[in-house]
């Protein structure tokens, strides 16, 4: 396995805040307006990819093997093979890594990944009551046993379950990721006040990025069926600050804790995609290169405390690769809460958590600030959770394109208690 791994392009569709109804597209209409844009300014057709992958979540009923349906609605044909994964919120970055090992191992040469999300359609379903309820009276043959099930219906079978109120619990500790949050930032003492000011740091940085137009390459509007456009993510608050944030009330520890709406990830919409392609494919199609990715490392951790999983995969990878955090010059942390990202920093840094935890002599070393999410990140451009491990390679290496050598990390944390994390090099595939 020595075949190098390039990114050679990519899009993302604008992320949109969820506003409590069904949003307009569907996950696969996400996917499909990004991969559509990224495939029309390339110099090969669709049905040259060797195969498509993709990250989701909360996958509709209809949309099951949801990269087979996009590879198919974009024109890849019936003899181009897709598959998607699912590793809760880093999804979009098993995709990538999965493809990144096809490329590597030799099995494929042009590969599109990333992950899609439509959280707003996730699934309200009858709640146990109501489905056993239901098979009896589908069971009942007669017109009496029909009665007796009838008569047995109660209101409470009417009771809604939401799906991503589930998928946002995890079964095994019955902790919300809120929940988790609150237990790291009781962990490392990280106070109210710092939570609402790195959540105010997410907002300003997103909207300098959108004012400078540093997004503009990445993002590709979305057009609905009305004739609606969407141009870029909406739910960045500009005018947002300390003041407004402290008066939200903590929604997980509501008498002690600090995690809040606004210093939390928000519940969006979204795809995004790259395009993968091995060193012969890049010299054969002349393509231009953003990045080469270096190596991936995953890790597990107590799922109570899940929101500390990037530290325990970026010592890995960093540690097979001889690197350490100050060669690191751009690092994409998804911003679950703002929480997390802080007890990330401070489990970085700390001297007993490297012994006790990473079986390491000395810290990691915090990442510096500016090199940490200097574009902003989930708080305020939300967290389709399908799609932001993608979302994070893909605006690394559009950041490190100019840069070559670069190192850049981008990583994030797991529901269910992982870790994942990404190396990449900028610079061209010389």
């Amino acid at each position: 396995m020595t075949a190098r791994v390039f990114i050679v392009d990519g899009a993302r569709t604008p992320f949109l805040k969820v506003r409590d109804e069904p949003g307009p597209f569907s996950a696969a209409d996400l996917a499909v307006a990004a991969t559509r844009a990224l495939l029309a300014r390339q110099p090969f057709d669709a049905e040259d990819l060797d195969q498509v992958i993709l990250g989701c979540v909360i996958a509709a009923p209809d949309e099951a093997n949801i990269a087979r349906i996009v590879g198919l609605r974009v024109g890849t044909g019936f003899a181009v093979p897709a598959y998607t994964v699912q590793r809760n919120c880093a999804s979009g970055l098993q995709a990538v890594a999965s493809a990144y090992d096809d490329i590597r191992a030799g099995r494929a040469h042009l590969v599109l990944a990333g992950g899609t999300e439509a959280m707003s359609r996730a699934p309200i379903q009858w709640n146990m009551a109501m489905s056993r309820w239901l098979a009896r009276l589908y069971r009942a043959k007669t017109p009496a046993r029909r009665l007796r099930a009838l008569a047995d219906f109660r209101l409470g079978h009417l009771r809604p379950v939401f799906s991503l109120l589930l998928g946002l619990r995890d079964p095994v500790v019955s902790l919300s990721m809120g929940q988790t949050a609150e237990i790291v930032a009781h962990r490392f003492h990280i106070e109210r006040l710092a939570q609402d000011s790195y959540a105010l740091q997410s907002h300003q940085r997103v909207a300098a990025s959108q004012a400078d137009g540093l997004l503009r390459d990445e993002v590709e509007p979305l057009y609905g069926s009305r004739g609606e456009s969407y141009g870029q993510d909406d739910g960045v608050r500009p005018d947002t600050d300390l003041e407004k944030l402290g008066r939200l009330k903590p929604v997980f520890d509501r008498r002690f804790g600090g995690v809040t709406s606004g210093n939390s990830s928000q519940i969006t919409d979204g795809a995004a995609v790259v395009l993968l392609a091995s060193e012969a494919m890049v010299q054969r199609r002349r393509l231009p290169v953003l990045a080469e990715i270096v190596d991936h490392a995953w890790a597990g951790v107590d799922p109570a405390q899940m929101g500390l999983g990037p530290v325990h995969a970026t010592a890995k990878l960093l540690h097979a690769h001889g690197l350490s955090i100050e060669d690191l010059r751009h690092v994409e942390l998804n911003e679950a809460f703002s929480a997390q990202v802080l007890a990330c920093q401070a489990a970085f840094a700390s001297p007993a958590y490297a012994k006790e935890e990473l079986g390491l002599d000395a810290p990691l070393g915090a990442i510096d600030p500016a090199r940490l999410n200097p574009h902003g990140g989930a708080v305020a451009l939300g967290h389709p959770v399908g799609a932001t491990g993608a979302r994070l390679v893909l605006h690394l290496a559009r950041s490190l394109r100019d840069q070559p050598g670069a190192f850049g990390l981008a990583t994030l944390c797991i529901g269910g208690g992982q870790g994942g994390a990404m190396l990449i090099r900028g610079g061209g595939a010389s």
